[in-house]
């Protein structure tokens, strides 16, 4: 079988899979409205995208006990309710949308930060001491050094003694990254501005780790230091960013003097909204002068 072949088999399976029945009405003796289908307008060449439909609205059980509670807790959740089988066996679908979601986590985690988004960022690229993507895997405290020239060269291209040193890194999810940093760091900048607080100049590190916020804070001596990176990915998003925001933060500091805010991703917190509670978390803990389980809430 050739490589046309090939394409052609995986794109009938997926239209006929996406094409089921399933994926496009409500559940049996569901009142709410029929759903038009999730495979529209699928260039021939094109091979259909099976992330593309939307699971929490499909309903694999057939003839559930009862459809409209189903139907309520499937539209709030991203896990796998109600895969149905077929003999002992999940259904197709079920398992290509798993091979499809698995797949979407290894690339973010394997793949690089564009870096045509980096420059559209307007942000200068260091590395850490780690020389491969498994490298910074197999070794996770090399995500926290920097060859002395390294930082020797963010001391010179960034802001002394910052107010809030923000940089971003890639950590496990290239993906989170390239999908939220563009819209949280100019929400989180001028949510600085209208504190009265400045922003230092923002870089972007390569295999970083949330400790690298540690000697970088330690060379350029600010007050908070913020890294936004890329999360863990799951099989519900590969999206998800995490901002860990610290007070005077030094090498060998508590886990637990972190502030930490995850789950920005259009599923969760959206990324401007987020920028703009950063600026009011990165205020605080001026204000109390603490970070982590040191500052106080209300």
């Amino acid at each position: 079988m050739n490589e046309q072949e090939l394409r052609d088999l995986v794109r009938s399976t997926l239209t006929r899979v996406m094409g089921d029945p399933a994926f496009d009405a409500p559940p049996a003796g569901s009142t709410g409205p029929a759903r038009p289908s999730q495979v529209a307008a699928v260039d021939p060449g094109e091979i259909p995208d099976i992330r593309a439909v939307d699971y929490r609205q499909v309903y694999a059980v057939p003839n559930p006990a009862n459809p409209e509670g189903f139907q309520r807790i499937k539209a709030t959740t991203w896990a796998r309710l109600g895969q149905g089988r077929c003999g002992p066996r999940y259904t197709t679908a079920a398992v290509l949308r798993f091979l499809a979601d698995n797949a979407t986590a290894m690339d973010a985690v394997f793949n690089d930060v564009s870096d045509d988004v980096i420059a559209r960022l307007g942000l200068f690229s260091v590395q850490t001491v780690c020389q491969s993507r498994d490298d910074f895997l197999t070794y996770p405290d090399k995500g926290a050094q920097f060859d002395p020239a390294v930082l020797a060269e963010i001391k010179a291209k960034c802001q002394p003694n910052p107010q809030v040193q923000v940089f971003v890194a890639d950590g496990l999810s290239s993906t989170a990254v390239e999908a939220n940093v563009p819209a949280l760091l100019p929400a989180f900048e001028q949510g600085l501005k209208l504190k009265g607080l400045t922003m230092g100049t923002p870089f972007f590190v390569k295999y970083g780790r949330v400790r690298s916020m540690e000697p970088i804070s330690e060379a350029l001596g600010a007050t908070v230091t913020c890294v936004l990176i890329g999360e863990r990915p799951g099989l519900a998003t590969a999206e998800s960013l995490s901002a860990y925001l610290a007070y005077q933060a030094r090498v060998g500091m508590s886990e637990a003097l972190r502030t930490c805010l995850s789950n920005i991703h259009r599923e969760g917190t959206n990324a401007a909204e987020a920028g703009a509670h950063l600026a009011e978390l990165a205020a605080e803990i001026i204000r109390q002068k603490a970070s982590g389980i040191d500052l106080q809430t209300a």
